[in-house]
């Protein structure tokens, strides 16, 4: 039997590398009622679905019984904040704390040990005394360097190896060689390849926190424009509550200067609203009476009154930020590829590593030479930066992007966007303004004021775009219109309902011919229209099966659109639009916007066939729309993009959402995807470049473990900063918003 599942959010402490990821998803998925686990480097989480009911508490228990620190999602860490005693930053060292005093102190007690390394090219021959060097290196080794012996503990007792355990062992040789030679009254000593290494992937693992948080800083701009309280309006005057308090349907007062606390539609006054950390759009937009607006935004120069819709975490803001989380925590199927061999890499490091020292030892005789060349191995080969190549570059994306108003709610979305060979538009409200006006109105056999009255009395409650248009037109005009009962939505045609005594049906060419409705002479007028692109309805009685007239409606392209399918175009991509419209007005949309292909005259399940047929064509298809008839074309295309402009069925059913009614931005979605893939691949490329080549040269003994060391911290700082790029990326047309990085 089917159950609704369960998701938990859960922050994981202690991961070093892609093996590490592997256990603790292994450990998770291996708990009874768990259906996917997916977790996540860079931003230190797992997403777990599970079949409903499962106790938080007995997945957190999985994760610490694999050697993690598991918390919920929003608990703090230890390290997320600096301890306040002596007591508790050892503690927090002990525990693996990316702690930056960690790494000073470790430097300031390496350095002496490093320097003699350095000066030796000069001709500059000095070394401090051996007890000095066992007095410098062993607070290395056993207190700043812990955090690996501990890690690499739990690492074996799961029968598994990470990180840790490679740099705890290839340390440990070092350290107990030198301190073996040192009571044997040996010449050579290794005290500074120990504490030098630990040193420098202390400094790494701190670069690499560093970069993380700037990683997430799209996350935490969007959690700061939460504001704590709101002003509510009462019958005794205005009170400050907080916002959890704010109820829907509450008035909100908003003054100018402050953010909207809540989703709500405005009652009184008019004012600009800064909508740009939620939109991306650059420049504060006009909101008056009847317009919505959004938690988060900023109020311009007007006092106004908001009328609640929506609170807390049905907010927009909360729903953005967690499509962005989602995104940032989920891997892209290309890491399948990098857990498989993280799977196995470690095992495979130790056996080369052994090999190594046994074939050293054999050939040369030679036992300090062999332990130090498999140290080498042991340390060039962590695999610190194949665990962070892919989420790296996904935090990164997925941030900018979110900046600028597209919110990408899945990593396959982002990566199957950079392969799209084609994209399909929605035409009404996509393409167009998608705020029609009632053009023109032609009347059979009753008044234009009864057409009207009656159109409007079937639209009336009706969101769709026409229907607002009418029931405009029917307020310019000042006409009473009458109640209607039993309004049935007839998907891609119409509607039917019963109204001032008659049985009614408004809609398509189409649905008059399956209720077999003859137009006569309206048929005509209604064709030189549609050649003149409008769209047109058409009104009849059903239950006489008598034409009542017709509404024409225009409804122009938006103003980017013609440059938004040119630069799909130089992006070498087809174009196509779909339409439940008529042939006609298609045709004109399609040739003021340059659109390659159109097909008119559509049901919403025509639409997805349409989309398949261009799939089974070896095209990758987007999807582009904002109405619940784009849904099941949404859900069947490779990539789904909706308008937040549009309905939350198009933006349930997309793995992308623009939150500017702005085509432009589609090609900007597929740029951005672009771009982050390549910095996966280059991050992969490098990942694997570190290790194919570093592992032969330390195998061969032409690396020393401090040269191995830095270049492994090097390896993940490099394909975190190599990601960190893409923040500096803006759309091609819209100036970059304001707060932006």
């Amino acid at each position: 039997m089917n159950t609704t599942p369960q998701f938990h959010a859960i922050r994981v402490g202690g991961m070093s590398c892609a093996s590490c990821v592997g256990r603790v998803q292994k450990a998770l998925a291996a708990v009874p009622g768990v259906r996917d686990a997916t977790v996540n480097l860079a931003t230190e989480t797992a997403r777990v679905e599970a079949e409903a009911p499962l106790a938080l508490e007995t997945l957190l228990a999985a994760v610490g019984k694999a050697g993690y620190d598991a918390r919920p999602a929003g608990a703090a860490m230890p390290d997320d904040a600096p301890p306040a005693t002596a007591a508790a930053i050892v503690r927090g060292w002990l525990h693996g704390s990316n702690d930056g005093r960690a790494v000073l102190l470790a430097a300031l007690l390496s350095v002496p040990l490093a320097v003699p390394m350095l000066l030796q090219p000069l001709g500059l021959h000095w070394m401090p005394s051996p007890w000095l060097q066992l007095l410098l290196a062993t607070p290395v080794q056993l207190l700043f360097g812990a955090r690996f012996y501990r890690a690499g503990w739990h690492a074996l007792r799961a029968g598994a190896g990470n990180m840790d355990l490679l740099v705890a062992l290839g340390t440990s040789a070092a350290y107990g060689l030198s301190v073996y030679q040192l009571l044997a009254g040996g010449a050579h000593l290794y005290f500074e390849a120990s504490a030098v290494v630990i040193t420098l992937v202390l400094l790494g693992k701190w670069l690499e926190a560093r970069a993380k948080r700037q990683a997430t800083s799209a996350i935490r701009a969007l959690q700061s424009l939460r504001p704590a309280s709101a002003r509510i309006r009462r019958a005794d005057g205005d009170v400050d509550v907080p916002v959890a308090a704010v109820l829907p349907g509450d008035l909100v007062v908003v003054r100018p200067g402050e953010r909207f606390a809540v989703d709500g539609e405005i009652a009184e006054g008019s004012s600009h609203v800064d909508e740009a950390l939620i939109t991306g759009e650059s420049l504060p937009v006009p909101r008056g009476p009847g317009e919505r607006v959004t938690g988060g935004a900023i109020n311009g120069e007007g006092v106004l009154l908001v009328r609640t819709t929506a609170t807390g975490a049905e907010t927009t803001l909360e729903r953005i930020i967690r499509l962005v989380e989602d995104a940032q925590a989920a891997r892209a199927p290309v890491q399948h590829l990098v857990d498989r061999i993280s799977a196995v890499f470690v095992p495979v490091v130790l056996v080369l590593a052994a090999l190594t020292l046994a074939g050293w030892w054999f050939a040369s005789g030679d036992l300090e030479r062999a332990t130090i060349n498999a140290v080498a191995v042991l340390v060039i080969s962590c695999p610190c930066a194949l665990g962070l190549a892919t989420p790296a570059a996904i935090m990164a994306g997925t941030g900018v992007a979110a900046r600028h108003g597209i919110l990408i709610k899945d990593a396959a979305a982002l990566e199957t966007a950079h392969g799209l060979t084609a994209v399909v538009f929605d035409k009404t409200g996509t393409l167009t303004q998608g705020r029609p006006v009632l053009a023109a109105l032609r009347a059979h056999g009753i008044d234009e004021d009864t057409l009207l009255a009656l159109a409007a009395a079937l639209q009336r409650g009706s969101e769709h775009a026409l229907a607002r248009a009418v029931l405009a037109a029917a307020h310019e005009r000042g006409i009473a219109v009458p109640a209607a009962q039993a309004i049935t939505a007839l998907p891609g045609r119409g509607l039917s309902a019963r109204a001032d005594g008659r049985d009614l049906v408004l809609g398509t060419a189409r649905l008059m011919a399956e209720r077999s409705i003859a137009l006569g002479g309206l048929a005509a007028q209604a064709d030189l229209l549609e050649q003149a692109g409008h769209t047109v309805s058409l009104l009849a009685d059903a239950g006489t099966r008598t034409p009542l007239g017709l509404l024409a409606f225009a409804d122009p392209p938006k103003a980017t659109a013609r440059a938004a399918v040119a630069r799909l175009h130089d992006q070498g991509i087809r174009t196509a639009m779909l339409t439940g419209d008529n042939a006609g007005s298609a045709q004109i949309v399609a040739k003021a916007t340059g659109i390659d292909t159109v097909a008119a005259s559509l049901l919403p399940a025509d639409k997805s066939a349409y989309i398949a047929q261009l799939k089974s064509g070896g095209l990758r298809v987007a999807m582009v729309g904002d109405g619940i008839n784009d849904a099941p074309a949404l859900a069947a295309a490779d990539v789904g993009i909706a308008m937040a402009t549009g309905t939350d069925v198009a933006m349930q059913a997309a793995g992308i959402t623009l939150m500017r009614g702005d085509p432009a931005l589609v090609a900007d979605a597929i740029d951005i995807s672009r771009r982050t893939f390549a910095k996966i691949r280059q991050n992969l490329f490098w990942a694997f470049v570190y290790n194919l080549a570093g592992i032969p040269l330390a195998a061969m003994g032409l690396l020393s473990p401090v040269v191995a060391g830095g270049a492994m911290a090097l390896s993940s700082v490099s394909v975190l900063a190599n990601a960190l790029l893409l923040r500096r990326w803006r759309p091609s047309v819209a100036p970059a918003p304001r707060g932006a990085d």
